[in-house]
């Protein structure tokens, strides 16, 4: 599974302004359910093809925008899914990720790309990390509420041996002599992963071992998590959740972990034990943007009206913003004028001003909490929160 870093989200919200395809599809990803997917997802290519030719493109050039796309559906594709397909195609990118989301299926054609549905994993919906640590094995599993899926770490972090082969000889093979007991046995594991065995004073040999190579760690991952705000939560023995905790530089390290073998925990274990940490918090942020929105109607620095808070996120007035996911608002925003026309339906060089605000704010740094209608304060589609 690829991560959608919120750099790559912008990347996709900054795309200049032109037609841009966005398909999502629910995704089954395993047993016979999965012959589903690409019959569903051809479905949505002839749904796209026909809103190009509505939008006034001619059938052939519609059928060479959309023909990269068809190219990725091969069965080899197919066997490696998680719970949702995003696509995104305008005439110079084509971008696709599957993701713990289990999407809507739907096919826009609009002058920018179709974001909303990714911004649960930006917020409230429980995006998260599992960092499981152990002397052989380091393990980054990304979850949501519902699902959870390892990351393939493969050339992304070095082993505990190729770390400690650079360290000084005295280092990696730790002797006290004269001191009884006071020694750090080390042998080769499967996969050959060193591992350290410490007693009586060895054990500082030991621990500062593992300090170096939890350093290690800490830096690729703070390369692949970058631009991130998801909480991570540690798990491993208890020994070793404060030595990685004294390397660690990511902002978003949770206090509270989950202690054990790592190694014996399934993906399923953890996830379970994970989400009883971090639901609190998500639920938490969630209820309090929803408090200071109802606190601050009426003064000024809130609003439910799209007319209004368009504007205020492009000009990066808005700090949280609370969108809806099942709804859809069409028209146009003119930035010269700062006025905003909403369509009851839509019409040609339309966009969707719910999945604008809401990408306007993410890239003025506002907060986004996409959540289903249902969940939406006095029954709103749109709640703002402005920062002046």
């Amino acid at each position: 599974m690829k991560l959608l870093s919120i750099v790559e989200l912008e990347t996709l919200a900054k795309q200049p302004r032109e037609v841009c395809v966005s398909i999502f599809l629910p995704t089954c990803h395993a047993g016979a359910d999965t012959q589903q997917n690409p019959i569903r997802f051809r479905n949505l290519i002839r749904e796209a093809e026909e809103r190009l030719i509505e939008s006034g493109w001619r059938s052939e050039d519609a059928k060479n925008l959309l023909a990269p796309v068809q190219e990725i559906d091969e069965y080899e594709f197919w066997q490696h899914q998680s719970d949702g397909l995003a696509i995104f195609r305008s005439q110079d990118m084509l971008q696709y990720y599957s993701l713990p989301i289990d999407f809507e299926e739907l096919a826009i054609v609009s002058n920018c790309f179709y974001l909303k549905p990714l911004f649960p994993l930006f917020n409230s919906d429980g995006h998260f990390y599992i960092l499981a640590i152990s002397h052989n094995l380091i393990r980054l599993l990304e979850g949501t509420h519902h699902h959870i899926e390892e990351i393939d770490l493969t050339g992304v972090l070095p082993s505990l041996e190729e770390v400690l082969r650079f360290e000084e000889p005295e280092r990696q093979t730790p002797s006290h002599t004269g001191t009884p007991g006071a020694v750090s046995r080390r042998r080769t594991a499967p996969g050959g992963v060193t591992v350290f065995h410490g007693h009586g004073a060895g054990d500082e040999d030991e621990k500062e071992n593992l300090s170096i190579y939890f350093h290690r760690v800490n830096e690729a991952l703070q390369e692949l998590l970058k631009e991130e705000h998801a909480p991570l939560v540690l798990a491993g023995v208890e020994y070793l959740l404060p030595i990685y905790r004294e390397a660690n530089t990511y902002g978003y390290l949770l206090d509270t972990g989950i202690t054990g073998n790592a190694e014996l925990l399934a993906a399923e274990e953890l996830h379970t034990q994970a989400w009883e940490i971090v639901e609190p918090l998500f639920l938490q942020a969630q209820q309090e943007a929803i408090a200071q929105y109802r606190e601050l109607l009426g003064t000024g620095k809130a609003s439910s009206q799209i007319t209004e808070t368009i504007p205020a996120a492009c000009q990066g007035r808005v700090d949280k913003l609370i969108v809806a996911l099942g709804q859809q608002q069409w028209g146009t925003f003119d930035p010269d004028t700062q006025t905003v026309h909403v369509h009851p339906n839509a019409e040609p060089n339309d966009e969707e001003l719910l999945n604008f605000a809401a990408t306007q704010t993410i890239l003025n740094g506002g907060i986004v909490y996409a959540l289903e209608s249902a969940d939406m304060p006095d029954n709103t589609p749109l709640a703002a929160v402005f920062r002046y």
